[in-house]
């Protein structure tokens, strides 16, 4: 190797070094450096755990000056997901995305979970955002009271798709079912995406989906809302009319996301994941991108999600038990 040549390569080893220093300045003290993040979604592509940990992902990434890759574990009502995080070193560089399902209703949905509620620590709550109750468009049903109707001509009832068992949709859905009197097998898939393809083919007949998946395709005419499960209209479709307009009072369902750790993360790395992630949420670009999904950013402390997961675990506990909802 000639003079020149090992010059060369002793200035591009220094200027790695620096940037690899430069990074690690830039990350907050109680973070891990070094390594890649991991935000595992635990559903399949394309539906709303997938798309929120891929913009949270990008955003977080360039804050803390590291790779965060997003990884798709769909399986089990979100304990697939679920056990792969706490399979990981518990340093914080390994999250999952939890909804109402596996973090929430799945303690009472499923006889036996290979985890507990004890095994998480929150970190977040990402978003809140409405379900909408949509039809195959070729149907003659275009209304919550056509639903009914429609219904009471199907001896052996209607068929409903459910993204993921024990998610949002396939909890509101059921609850739709008990309050209107209609008949329905559930038909559950591993995420949105393969349901709403069957909807669309008119393989199944309604289904009750996250605003964030369902919007595109009722903005182009691929399947119709009927309602939405929120106290208030959404935004996004201000002429659907929400379940409680309809005359069920008690209808309030929200689709929510939060992060999680393993509780055996040190608790000065939650506390900065959170002041991190805190900041992402405030940031104009990713608040717009969730308004336009139809959903709202939230934030907040760990301790302000801790406890608001376990007032849904509380409430689903007993929707659950009273209706005899049953998962797959």
């Amino acid at each position: 190797m000639n003079r020149r040549h090992l010059l060369a390569c002793i200035s591009a080893a220094m200027t790695v070094g620096l940037h690899g220093a430069a990074q690690a300045q830039n990350m907050p003290s109680d973070l891990p450096a070094g390594k890649p993040y991991r935000i595992i979604a635990p559903s399949s592509p394309g539906g709303i755990l997938d798309i929120t940990s891929r913009l949270i992902a990008k955003s977080l990434g360039e804050r803390i000056h590291q790779p965060v890759i997003v990884e798709n574990h769909p399986g089990a009502g979100g304990a697939i997901g679920i056990q792969a995080m706490l399979r990981a070193e518990p340093d914080g560089r390994t999250l999952v995305m939890g909804s109402l399902g596996p973090n929430a209703a799945n303690y009472e949905l499923q006889k036996k979970l290979p985890y507990t509620f004890g095994d998480m620590t929150a970190v977040i709550h990402v978003l809140s955002m409405p379900d909408v109750v949509v039809v195959n468009p070729r149907l003659s049903v275009k209304s919550v009271a056509d639903l009914k109707q429609y219904a009471s001509t199907k001896p052996d009832g209607l068929s409903m798709a459910v993204s993921t068992s024990g998610s949002s949709g396939h909890l509101a859905g059921a609850l739709l079912n008990q309050r209107t009197g209609i008949r329905s097998v559930d038909v559950i898939y591993k995420g949105a995406s393969p349901a709403l393809t069957d909807l669309i083919a008119g393989q199944v007949d309604y289904m009750v989906d996250n605003l964030i998946t369902a919007l595109p395709l009722i903005r182009g005419g691929k399947i119709r809302p009927i309602a939405v499960t929120t106290r208030e209209r959404s935004s996004e479709l201000p002429d659907v009319p929400t379940l409680v307009e309809l005359g069920y009072p008690d209808f309030d369902v929200s689709v929510w996301l939060g992060l999680f750790v393993s509780s055996k993360t040190p608790p000065a790395v939650v506390k900065a994941l959170n002041a991190e992630l805190n900041t992402v949420l405030a940031d104009p670009d990713v608040r717009k991108t969730i308004a336009q999904q139809g959903g709202a950013a939230v934030g907040g402390s760990p301790q302000d999600f801790e406890r608001f997961v376990q007032r849904e675990k509380d409430r689903w506990t007993e929707v659950i038990r009273v209706g005899k909802i049953q998962s797959d």
